[in-house]
């Protein structure tokens, strides 16, 4: 399984792309921005929005994009499409080109993530 491409910024993580994964990040990317207060950055080849510690990832693959949360398992009632992902609360929307996902899907669920990590704190801490 191929990862996102490699990028110094979100800038050029995007411009990487192509296709209909360029058009389904660049959506996505400028939802969550308008979301909630996220800082963006590339990590683990991953294009993630960071509140209070990770929050979301967008992982371009060769044949699909992730929509990831780390605390994702909780918002499995707001898309029950989210696949659990490790042993922790991580979770994934596996998007190809023929799936249908809105801005306002999108928003709803980058929403409830930050809500998540402000409230419960930093996913990534070991306590």
């Amino acid at each position: 399984m191929t990862m996102g491409p490699a990028a110094e910024s979100p800038d050029a993580y995007i411009a990487a792309l192509s296709g209909w994964q360029r058009d389904r990040c660049e959506m996505m990317r400028a939802t969550i921005m308008d979301a909630a207060p996220f800082d963006e950055t590339v990590k683990w080849t991953n294009l993630v929005f960071m509140a209070n510690g990770p929050c979301i990832l967008i992982r371009a693959e060769e044949a699909r994009v992730l929509l990831g949360f780390w605390r994702g398992k909780r918002l499995r009632d707001l898309d029950p499409r989210i696949k659990a992902s490790g042993k922790y609360e991580l979770g994934n929307l596996v998007l190809t080109e023929k799936t249908e996902l809105t801005a306002e899907e999108v928003a709803r669920l980058a929403a409830a993530a930050h809500r998540l990590n402000v409230e419960l704190g930093n996913p990534a801490a070991r306590t």
